[in-house]
């Protein structure tokens, strides 16, 4: 058997080291680069947000002709899941990849532990 396929995820490591991919940056060094990233990320999904509420405020009226009242309720959950979706992008929930411990060193799982 090859080294390659005893440890795939090895082998694909070494592979995009060789490539300079991966060169031990993470969502950390993101504060360093600017927040011009984050900022248009925030504004794209709180307007997401309020057109897909107001959009389905809106067919929901159309079609059981209660307007406004659904409109309205769903203006106010899309701008709620818009600000929740602004929250966990600047509070940096989620934006990490793969499992860290506290010290920030990133996990290592034998191979046993990834066929459970």
């Amino acid at each position: 058997m090859s080294d390659e396929t005893k440890d795939p995820l090895k082998a694909l490591d070494d592979k995009l080291k060789a490539a300079g991919v991966g060169d031990g940056q993470d969502a950390s060094d993101e504060k360093e680069r600017g927040g011009a990233g984050p900022a248009f990320r925030m504004a794209t999904d709180l307007v997401a947000a309020l057109i897909v509420g107001v959009g389905i405020g809106l067919l929901l009226d159309y079609w059981l002709g209660t307007k406004p009242w659904f409109l309205i309720g769903f203006f106010i959950l899309g701008a709620a899941a818009g600000m929740l979706n602004v929250y966990k992008v600047a509070s940096g929930f989620g934006s990490t990849v793969g499992y860290k411990r506290q010290n920030g060193a990133p996990v290592e799982l034998d191979d046993d532990e990834l066929e459970k």
